[in-house]
C-alpha cells in the first residue's frame, strides 16, 4: 500500500505496512499515514476474496502482534481516521482526498480490528487498540487512549448519520456500517455462556446512544433506498479531480463496465450491511433490565411519516416518522432473504403502528405472496426463514380483517405453484394450500412439533373466515386429516401389536405412546378447523362441504373416539343431515345434483342443531428466552450474508458448517 496501485499478493512485502507493524513509534501526525493511505486497491467484494486477504497479511499480523506495545501504532492509525473524520464532518461539502484517505484508514482498522477480535477476547482487543507506545518521539508524555475504542465507535455512528451520502462518500457509509459489524462481533468468538460484552455497552449507554434514533432511522433509510455502488469510471480521465484508479476505490469496485455482477453480492451492498447492522442492534438487551436498547426502542416505536397522529408528550421513548410505504414495498421486494424477513417479523410483532399500516393496505398480495413463495420452496429455505415466514402470516391472521380480505383478492397464473395449474383462487385460498403442503413437508423432512403449532394456529385463526374455498383447497384440507388418520391408525396399531409382545417393546413404546400424543394434538386441530368453517361459513363453502361428504368415511371412527367425540359432532351431523336430503333426491344422483343439494340444505339447516365451540383464536408469543434463539440466528445472517470472511474455526457461538438458520 501507499502511493500507487496494490494487489493482495504485494501486500505482504508492501513496505509501508512492513514499517505499519514495525517496533517503530508513528505519531498521529507522522507524514508517513498520508504516503501509507494514498493507495488505491481493488477492495475485496466477497467472502472468498476476504479470505485470501486474511492469509496473505497474517505474518503482517503476527508482528503486529508482537511490536503493538512498542509502537502503538494501531491507535495512531485510529487518531489518524478519527481526525480525517472530523474534519468530513465539519466540512462544508466532503473533500475528495480526505473521503479517499479517511475510507482507507477505516479499511486498515477494520481488517486489524477483525483479527484481533478473531484470535484475542475482547478485553485483550480493547487493550491492544488503545496501547500507547512507551513516549513519542519529542519525549512527552504518552497520549491517553483509554476511550480511544469508545472515541471510535461514536465516529462512526456519526460518520453514517453526518456525513452526506454521495457517489464519493458511499464507499466510506459501507465501510462504516461493515465496520461497526466487525467491532460488535467479539460475542460470536467468546466461548462460555451468552453474555454482552463492552463494545455493545459502549454503543447501548456510551456518547454513540445518544444518536440512536436518528442512527435507526438512517439505517432504514439505506435499506429503503436500496442505493447502488456508483459506476466506476472506465477510462483512463481524471474523475473528480482524481485519477480514476482512485474514483474505483471510492466507488468499492462492485459495479463496472457491464461486468456481471450477479455472483458479487447484493445489487445494494450498503443496505445490504445497513441490515444487518440493524438487526445486531436491535436483538441485543432485549432482556437485561439494566441496559436499555436505544436503538431497538426507537425502530420498535418509528412512526408513519404520514400519520397525522403525533407522539403524546407523556411518551417517553424517542421516536421517529418516515415513509412507511416506501418500508412496505422495500420489505415486500426484498422477503426472498432471511435478514429481510427478520426485519419484517420485528416490526409486525412489536410496532403497533407498523402493524396497523401494513393491516390497513389493499395490496395484501405483494406482502403475502413473497412469504408463500418462499414457504412452498421450504427446501431451499433455511429453517429459521421458514419459521419467520410462518410466525409473520400467524401474526397477521390474528387480525379479523386480515382474514375476511384475503378470501377477497383473486389471483391469477401464480406459475411457481407447479403442482397444479390453479386459475382463479383467492390469495386465502393459496395461503391454506401452501401451509398445508408446509404441514406435510414437516411430517416427512423436519418432523418439528413447534413448526406443525404454528401452521395450525395460522389456519385455525383464519378458520372462521374461510368462503368459497377452490375445489382444490378442499381436497388438500381433507387431504391433510385423511393423512394424519392414516398415520394415527398405523401408529395405534403398532402399539397393540407391541403390547402382545411386552419383552420386545419396553424400549420402544414411550416413543409410540408419545407419538400417538402428538398426532392427536394435531388431529384434533385439524377437526377444529373444520368444524369452525362449517359453524361460521357454512353457507359459504359448499365445495368443502362436498368434499366432506365424499370422504365421510374418514371421520365416522373418530366420532366414538374419546379425544375426538366432542369436536366431530357438528361434522357429523351437517354430512348427515345433508345425506337425509340426498338419499330423497333421485337414485343415482350426479355431481350437478349434488351440489344443488348442498347448495339448498345449508340454507335450511337449523342453525341451532350445530353445537357452540369458542372460536379459535391463537397469539403468537415469544419464547421465555429470545435471545437464545435470535442473537445466533442474527449473528449467522452476518456470517453468511454480509460478504466478508469470518474464520469458522474460531467462531464458538454457532456452527458455521451449517446454513444460515
Amino acid at each position: 500500500m501507499g502511493a500507487g496501485s496494490s494487489s493482495i499478493s504485494d501486500l505482504a512485502s508492501n513496505q509501508y505496512l512492513k514499517r505499519f507493524v514495525s517496533t517503530e513509534v508513528i505519531t498521529a501526525n507522522d507524514p508517513f499515514w498520508n504516503q501509507l493511505l494514498s493507495f488505491t486497491f481493488s477492495i475485496p467484494d466477497s467472502s472468498s476474496d476476504y479470505r485470501l486477504l486474511e492469509e496473505s497479511v497474517t505474518p503482517l499480523y503476527m508482528e503486529l502482534l508482537q511490536n503493538h506495545a512498542t509502537s502503538g501504532n494501531v491507535a495512531a492509525l485510529i487518531r489518524v481516521f478519527l481526525a480525517r473524520a472530523t474534519e468530513l464532518k465539519a466540512s462544508a461539502q466532503c473533500d475528495n482526498v480526505f473521503t479517499w484517505q479517511a475510507y482507507n484508514a477505516l479499511f486498515i482498522v477494520r481488517c486489524v480490528c477483525k483479527l484481533h477480535i478473531q484470535h484475542l477476547s475482547e478485553e485483550e482487543v480493547i487493550e491492544v487498540v488503545q496501547t500507547s507506545p512507551p513516549s513519542t518521539e519529542e519525549g512527552g508524555v504518552p497520549e491517553d487512549n483509554s476511550n480511544l475504542v469508545e472515541d471510535l465507535v461514536t465516529s462512526l455512528v456519526e460518520v453514517i448519520v453526518d456525513v452526506p451520502l454521495v457517489d464519493l462518500t458511499y464507499a466510506l457509509h459501507h465501510e462504516a456500517t461493515t465496520t461497526l459489524l466487525v467491532l460488535t462481533s467479539a460475542l460470536v468468538f467468546a466461548s462460555g455462556e451468552l453474555c454482552y460484552l463492552t463494545i455493545l455497552k459502549m454503543l447501548m449507554t456510551g456518547r454513540a446512544s445518544i444518536h440512536a434514533c436518528l442512527f435507526v432511522k438512517t439505517l432504514l433509510k439505506r435499506f429503503m433506498a436500496q442505493d447502488k455502488p456508483p459506476a466506476k469510471d472506465g477510462g483512463g480521465s481524471v474523475v473528480l479531480g482524481l485519477a480514476s484508479g482512485l474514483w474505483n476505490v471510492l466507488t468499492l469496485g462492485l459495479v463496472g463496465n457491464g461486468e456481471d455482477t450477479t455472483k458479487r453480492g447484493p445489487e445494494s451492498p450498503l443496505a445490504s450491511q445497513s441490515v444487518l447492522l440493524l438487526l445486531v442492534l436491535a436483538n441485543h438487551y432485549t432482556a437485561d433490565r439494566t441496559t436499555r436498547n436505544p436503538y431497538r426502542q426507537a425502530l420498535l416505536h418509528a412512526q408513519n411519516f404520514h400519520d397525522p397522529a403525533e407522539s403524546t408528550p407523556t411518551q417517553a421513548v424517542a421516536t421517529f416518522k418516515l415513509e412507511f410505504a416506501t418500508l412496505y414495498k422495500t420489505l415486500c421486494t426484498h422477503l426472498h432473504d432471511d435478514q429481510t424477513t427478520l426485519l419484517l417479523y420485528l416490526l409486525l410483532h412489536k410496532n403497533e403502528d407498523f402493524r396497523t399500516y401494513v393491516l390497513s393496505r389493499t395490496d395484501m398480495e405483494s406482502l403475502i405472496l413473497p412469504i408463500l413463495h418462499t414457504l412452498y420452496h421450504a427446501p431451499d429455505s433455511t429453517s429459521h426463514h421458514i419459521y419467520m415466514s410462518l410466525i409473520i402470516l400467524l401474526i397477521l391472521s390474528e387480525d379479523d380483517s386480515f382474514n375476511k380480505t384475503i378470501h377477497d383478492i383473486p389471483l391469477k397464473n401464480i406459475t411457481w405453484y407447479t403442482e397444479r395449474l390453479i386459475n382463479d383462487i383467492s390469495l386465502g385460498g393459496l395461503l391454506i394450500l401452501v401451509v398445508i403442503r408446509t404441514i406435510t413437508y414437516n411430517m416427512t423432512k423436519m418432523r418439528d412439533k413447534y413448526l406443525h403449532t404454528n401452521c395450525l394456529a395460522a389456519l385455525a385463526n383464519m378458520s372462521s373466515q374461510f368462503r368459497s374455498l377452490h375445489p382444490y383447497v378442499c381436497q388438500r384440507l381433507v387431504s391433510l386429516f385423511e393423512t394424519l388418520s392414516k398415520r394415527h391408525a398405523r401408529l395405534c396399531e403398532s402399539i397393540k401389536m407391541a403390547e402382545d409382545l411386552l419383552e420386545e417393546s419396553e424400549n420402544d413404546m414411550p416413543d409410540a405412546l408419545s407419538d400417538v400424543s402428538v398426532l392427536e394434538e394435531v388431529l384434533r386441530m385439524v377437526l377444529e378447523i373444520l368444524n369452525s368453517v362449517l359453524t361460521h361459513q357454512l353457507a359459504h363453502n359448499h365445495n368443502l362441504v362436498y368434499t366432506l361428504l365424499y370422504k365421510r368415511h374418514l371421520f365416522q371412527p373418530f366420532s366414538t373416539h374419546p379425544n375426538f367425540q366432542d369436536v366431530t359432532q357438528n361434522i357429523e351431523m351437517v354430512l348427515s343431515y345433508l345425506m337425509g336430503r340426498l338419499e330423497t333426491t333421485k337414485r343415482d344422483p350426479g355431481v350437478q345434483d349434488v351440489q344443488e343439494v348442498i347448495q339448498q340444505g345449508v340454507l335450511h339447516l337449523p342453525k341451532d342443531r350445530l353445537k357452540k365451540f369458542p372460536e379459535l383464536k391463537f397469539k403468537y408469543v415469544e419464547e421465555n428466552e429470545p435471545e437464545e434463539f435470535f442473537i445466533p440466528y442474527v449473528w449467522t445472517l452476518v456470517y453468511h450474508k454480509s460478504g466478508l470472511y469470518w474464520n469458522p474455526k474460531c467462531i464458538c457461538m454457532f456452527d458455521p458448517s451449517q446454513p444460515d438458520g
